[in-house]
């Protein structure tokens, strides 16, 4: 039997993470000690490293739930219920890699436009751009501190 500290040891995890398993039902103490001590058994460990996995590929904690069910009565889903699950998440994720990438494409061109001089913001390209109702972003035109041709390049290159 392990006491919590020595559970969260043993996993790398802090004791906290434990109470915050247990609130959430994902994980259970398997007794108390007469001194009201949480105290786990080697069930419980292979139950967290299973959390731990879970949490480390990107499952919710509602995930993880539902596969700490599967997990309990395996006899009772298929296979194709657990491939199901993980293939939403994975939709999931790439539909979230694409939202990110448009993200970083976009900053990109907000900060490829702007000088980033000390010139006052009243014509910062980037708060121009947010400010219009276009995707256009327009390079400024002060080209202090940088090589003067090499910034009118890059904004023609930006369009």
């Amino acid at each position: 039997m392990y006491r919590i500290g020595e559970l969260a040891k043993q996993c790398e995890v802090k004791a906290d993470t434990l109470r915050f398993y247990e609130k959430h039902g994902l994980l259970t103490p398997s007794s108390r000690s007469d001194s009201g001590y949480r105290l786990y058994n080697d069930n419980d460990v292979e139950r967290l490293r299973f959390i731990l996995r879970a949490k480390a590929v990107g499952f919710t904690l509602a995930e993880i739930t539902e596969l700490l069910s599967i997990e309990l009565d395996k006899s009772n889903w298929a296979c194709a219920d657990v491939k199901g699950l993980v293939d939403s998440k994975l939709a999931y994720v790439n539909e979230r890699i694409t939202e990110l990438n448009h993200f970083q494409v976009s900053l990109q061109r907000l900060s490829d436009a702007c000088c980033g001089g000390p010139e006052s913001a009243e014509h910062c390209s980037i708060l121009e751009a947010l400010e219009s109702n276009t995707d256009n972003i327009k390079c400024e035109n002060h080209a202090h501190d940088h090589d003067a041709s090499e910034y009118t390049k890059n904004c023609q290159s930006k369009g």
